[in-house]
């Protein structure tokens, strides 16, 4: 699960002295939806359906900071998503129980092959996921900020490694690969990774790295920075 933003994964990259900034703005803890996208939600249609398996996350990730820049919260009822644009409202459907709940997209993941969402602590357990761990969903959108199927910005993620040394040396490959794309290594919660920004953060481009990204050199996943 990725739960540092770019900014700050970039930050981290070199250690130059800086002059003295105003303190970075406090973390703000992420929130569950309020009564006015349950009425959206109870008064409109989906404008998009996809299904798959959803998990959940919770402990490892809890009190970080998310890729939307607040802190995830595992009580809050939210979910990620490694596609859907960022704040997207949707309905999450457990397709063996029928037990739904309404929530946005906070976070990016399910860093996992094979799964389309992770939920939060208390989404899962509002959905009846909780105790299974893993179940198949239906996920309506009935708002997104942004166009689902076209524009975004993108990347390709790989990992995650145990070792930093891994993730280094594949980057140093990457880079020679694809000279023209930004290639960054980070430590996250759950491991090392490897991300590379085509240039323009391009869609189709991102697509094609992955396509092409040898299985032995690690899991590799399409998401959308915004």
């Amino acid at each position: 699960m990725l739960v540092v933003p770019v900014f700050a994964l970039v930050g981290c990259a070199h250690h130059h002295p800086v002059a003295s900034a105003p303190a970075p703005p406090a973390l703000t803890p992420t929130g569950s939806v309020v009564g006015e996208d349950m009425e959206y939600v109870a008064s409109h249609d989906p404008i998009d359906t996809l299904r798959g398996m959803a998990s959940w996350y919770g402990p490892n990730y809890n009190r970080h900071r998310a890729a939307n820049g607040q802190v995830y919260d595992q009580n809050a009822v939210t979910a990620a998503n490694r596609t859907l644009p960022m704040n997207s409202l949707i309905k999450v459907t457990n397709e063996r129980t029928g037990q739904s709940a309404v929530m946005r997209i906070t976070d990016r993941g399910p860093f996992v092959p094979d799964r389309i969402l992770d939920l939060s602590m208390a989404a899962a357990k509002e959905t009846g996921l909780y105790r299974a761990g893993v179940a198949p969903v239906r996920i309506d959108v009935y708002q997104a900020p942004k166009p689902i199927r076209e524009g975004g910005r993108w990347c390709v993620q790989i990992g995650a490694f145990a070792h930093t040394g891994k993730a280094i040396h594949l980057r140093h490959q990457l880079e020679r690969r694809y000279p023209e794309a930004q290639v960054i290594d980070f430590a996250g919660p759950t491991g090392h990774w490897v991300r590379i920004r085509p240039a323009g953060d391009n869609r189709e481009q991102a697509e094609a790295i992955e396509r092409h990204l040898h299985p032995a050199e690690g899991n590799a996943y399409l998401v959308r920075l915004d």
